[in-house]
This record gives C-alpha cells, sequence and structure tokens, in this order.
C-alpha cells in the first residue's frame, strides 16, 4: 500500500524537524511558510515547496499544521489562501499540531468541514524539534475515530498518538502537560541555583536522583543545559509565555485556581521584559542570575 502524500505548512523549529522525519521515513512531503528561507530550508531536505497553504492541501491527503500562534492557524486554514481556500477536500484530514485556544480550535474545524468536507484533528505535540526529528514526540490528540484512524501510521512515525477524545481535548490535554513541564522549568532553575550556591557539582544531581522521585526525562537534559548556560533555542521563551498565558485563561474559565502555574507565568512575563524572548525557555534560570 503507497503512503499517503503529506502536506505541512509551518516550518520552523518544529515544522522542519517533523518534515525531516517523515522524508527519512519515505514520505513524499510538500510544504508552505509565510517566510521564503524557511520554506528553502525545507526544500533541502526534500521537500516540494507550495506557494499557499490552499496549495499543500491540494497536493496531500493529510495536511499538518505547526505554527506559533492560534491567530496564524485560523489564517492557514480559513484566512486568505488558506486550507478552505482549496474548495472540496473530502477524504482528507488536517492535523493540527499548534497549541492553540480551545474555543478557537473547535471554531476552526466547524468552518473547515462547512468550507471543504476535510475532517480536522487537533493533536499538539511534546518533546521539542529533536524529537521530532527522531520520531519520539507526544502527540495528544482530539477528533472523530475515522479521522484518528486515517492519521494513526503517519502519526506512529513521529511518536506516541493517544486519542484523548473529540475536537478540542487535544488542546486540553496539552495545557495539561504545559502546567506540569513549564512549572518544572522554574523550579529546577531554583534547583541549580541552590546546588551552586552549596559548591554541588549540578551535573551529578540527575544520575544521582534518578531512582528517586525527583528524576525525570525532563531533568537531565534542562540541569545540562542550564549548567552551560546554553540558551540557544530549542523552542523559544516567547512561545512558553504564549502557553502559559493561554493556560492561564483557559483555567479562570473553569474557574480552576493555579497559583503554580500562575508564577512560572508571572516569572516568564519578566523574562520577556528583559528583552529574552528570543532565547530557550531554559534561560529562566538568568532571572536568578546578574549577567546572563
Amino acid at each position: 500500500m503507497s503512503k499517503p502524500a503529506i502536506g505541512m505548512i509551518g516550518l520552523g523549529l518544529m515544522g522542519l524537524g517533523i518534515v525531516r522525519r517523515l522524508i527519512d521515513t519515505g514520505h513524499t512531503v510538500a510544504g508552505y511558510d509565510i517566510l521564503a528561507e524557511k520554506v528553502a530550508d525545507a526544500a533541502a531536505l526534500g521537500m516540494r515547496p507550495c506557494g499557499s497553504a490552499a496549495g499543500v492541501a491540494r497536493a496531500s491527503d493529510i495536511v499538518l499544521v505547526s505554527v506559533t500562534t492560534t491567530g496564524a492557524v485560523e489564517e492557514a486554514v480559513l484566512g486568505e489562501g488558506g486550507v478552505a481556500s482549496a474548495g472540496r477536500l473530502e477524504g482528507k484530514v488536517l492535523v493540527d499540531h499548534s497549541t492553540t485556544q480551545i474555543e478557537a480550535t473547535t471554531l476552526v474545524a466547524t468552518g473547515l468541514k462547512a468550507t471543504t468536507g476535510m475532517e480536522f484533528v487537533d493533536a499538539p505535540v511534546s518533546g521539542g524539534p529533536a524529537a521530532a526529528a527522531n520520531g519520539t514526540l507526544a502527540i495528544v490528540a482530539g477528533g472523530e475515530e475515522l479521522a484518528i484512524a486515517r492519521i494513526r501510521p503517519v502519526m506512529e512515525q513521529l511518536g506516541l498518538l493517544t486519542h484523548m477524545g473529540p475536537v478540542g481535548t487535544g488542546q486540553a490535554t496539552k495545557l495539561v502537560n504545559q502546567a506540569l513541564v513549564l512549572t518544572n522549568y522554574c523550579v529546577i532553575a531554583e534547583a541549580l541555583r541552590l546546588a551552586e550556591a552549596y559548591g554541588v557539582d549540578a551535573a551529578r544531581i540527575p544520575g544521582a536522583l534518578a531512582p528517586g522521585h525527583a528524576g525525570s526525562n525532563l531533568l537531565p537534559v534542562l540541569f545540562e543545559r542550564m549548567i552551560a548556560r546554553d540558551f540557544a533555542p530549542r523552542g523559544y521563551a516567547r512561545q512558553v509565555l504564549k502557553d502559559l498565558e493561554m493556560l492561564n485563561q483557559a483555567a479562570s474559565e473553569r474557574h480552576v485556581a493555579m497559583p503554580m502555574a500562575g508564577q512560572a507565568l508571572e516569572l516568564y512575563r519578566q523574562l520577556i521584559a528583559q528583552g529574552k524572548s528570543e532565547l530557550d525557555a531554559a534561560a529562566i534560570l538568568s532571572l536568578h542570575h546578574k549577567g546572563l
């Protein structure tokens, strides 16, 4: 059986990693980004460039979207030159890997279906660009059973797919993930500061704590970056702030108190106010150290 043709809208750090992985696993990929240099980078991997999101939809059986904001998703799908302007697309599926507002996700899904007949799955991912390229992403998906079944073989090339329920539940689950991970960034930064203040060889801490409850897959990766003061972006601090703002809004709408996530939000607001939006989220350590 031939593999479905894949489209990729959004060719930033995550999108490029996904394109690399899909080409490496034998898929044909067509793609588009509003920035020509990003298209050129992906084309160098073997991706077929398209001139619009609509062009990607026409060329593909399954269209993946990975952009940075809710507005960007709305524009890519329902805007001028977007997927919905490509005509009738029955039998095709759009998979949104972005992290976006839940209400907007359901509205985009409804608009796409009404306009084109295309199915929609919200499937935000966790793990970062390296996990995308290695096929080890965590993918949490909301959508109809038949749409999930159609995309599953492709998603399994990218990582572990878990079907969470109807459209919107993927985004809700991603907010749970962000509450756990992004507050942990702040806690790990404080822990490293404590270790360094007492002269502990911090590089030994992840291995020493691995058998206990403090061990995690995030701790060794993040400690290594923070110890080295390596804040080159694997993702961007501005994206973390965007997700924390979204989490805060979603929690407020359901009257859920999240004081720890609220503190993380304030810390990342401070970080961005210092002009560090383009650094990695690990740069939250710099709030504790003058000169970083």
